[in-house]
């Protein structure tokens, strides 16, 4: 009973697809972070370039 416990807490082969799943989270929290900002920053310069040309 002791082997088996001790195996059971030894076992970490679900702990690399957790570790990856956190930092594949991480990753997209900040990729959509940025592609917010660049779009919403694209956005204004665009409408200011146009205000601009148009008489």
């Amino acid at each position: 009973m002791l082997k088996f416990v001790h195996k059971l807490w030894s076992d970490d082969s679900g702990q690399d697809i957790a570790e990856y799943a956190v930092m594949l989270a991480v990753i997209l929290v900040l990729v959509v972070g940025t592609i917010r900002l660049i779009g919403t920053n694209a956005q204004n310069t665009f409408s200011s370039v146009a205000s601009s040309i148009t008489p």
